[in-house]
């Protein structure tokens, strides 16, 4: 047994752009660096590691050049832009540690695995899609991609029109077996990028799907899995509030399941926020079978800290 502990960090794809005017390639790349110099720290600390991203607005980038280039290629399907931006994102990753490890004179590498998640094709979410994704549109551009591509379209919080996919909850990760032989004191796993890739099974064939899964609710899982010391989720905030953006603001430093699930259930946590996060965190609690086990949500530059439960929002049985 390796004695060694073991974190999944989830990183969301907003913290991979700074700002709207930082948002290029290279933009994007710098931040990665910043996020594997904090990583790294939590390596050299003897954690081995393994790294989920999200890929919002990447994937968004990419069905808006689809949408450009439509009356010239065929358009792009949400499997596969999930799997570009895996395949882009990872190559983000792995070249900022190779980097990094070079530096310090680390005799560890980084790998990104494309990481095919298994969903159930009969999940409710199939019949009613909800999560938007990409670009937001007018109405009248919105209901004419919905015609030229069979999309689905919504009005969007009052913001605009954007396309609708469906949600699918994660059940199992498919290169799971392979991801527990790579992760170990001397590598470094980038996996799960985008939630992963929806698949399903039909009469023996693995097929991809037009959905995008819950990044963190599938960071959990892959925690889970892994039997994961730390499942650490890296957001924007020092820690978790309640009362969010009023004068009853309050932060919390520690936080039994029990309170976390109340709080939830009255709608403390945004939806589209929060809310997944201390989801998964709660998730990873459940059922992981680890003693040790401990879900923290903070800031990324807070890694090391939180890694040893001194920083961020604590949830506990």
């Amino acid at each position: 047994m390796n004695e060694l502990p073991l974190a999944v960090i989830a990183i969301g794809g907003n913290a991979l752009i700074a700002d709207e005017a930082h948002q290029s390639i290279p933009d994007q790349a710098r931040e990665v660096e910043k996020a594997v110099a904090a990583i790294v720290q939590l390596v050299r600390q003897g954690w081995r590691v393994a790294v989920t991203h999200g890929n919002g607005p990447q994937v968004g980038f990419i069905l808006r050049r689809s949408e450009i280039a439509a009356a010239e290629v065929p358009p792009v399907p949400m499997d596969y832009a999930t799997a570009d931006t895996q395949g882009a994102i990872g190559f983000m990753f792995q070249r900022a540690f190779a980097t990094e490890f070079q530096r310090l004179g680390m005799d560890t590498q980084a790998v990104a695995v494309v990481t095919q998640v298994l969903v159930d094709p009969a999940d409710p979410s199939f019949s009613k899609p909800e999560k938007p994704v990409g670009p937001f549109f007018t109405e009248t551009r919105a209901h004419k991609l919905s015609r030229t591509l069979g999309w689905q379209v919504a009005e969007d919080s009052g913001r605009g029109w954007r396309r609708v996919v469906p949600s699918p909850h994660p059940l199992s990760i498919i290169e799971l077996p392979l991801i527990k032989d790579l992760v170990s004191p001397s590598r470094v796993v980038i996996t799960c990028g985008g939630g992963g890739i929806p698949v399903a099974w039909s009469e023996g064939v693995l097929n991809g799907l037009e959905a995008v899964i819950d990044k963190d609710r599938s960071s959990a899982l892959l925690a889970r899995g892994l039997g994961a010391d730390a499942f650490i989720l890296c957001t924007s905030v020092k820690s978790v509030y309640t009362g969010w953006g009023t004068d009853r603001q309050r932060r919390l430093d520690e936080v039994s399941a029990a309170e976390a699930r109340r709080l939830l259930a009255s709608g403390e946590f945004g939806a589209g926020s929060m809310g997944p996060k201390v989801e998964a965190a709660l998730s990873f609690l459940y059922v992981n079978p680890n003693p040790r086990r401990r879900a923290v949500i903070g800031q990324l530059d807070d890694l090391v800290e939180l890694a040893a439960g001194r920083a961020g929002t604590r949830f506990v049985e």
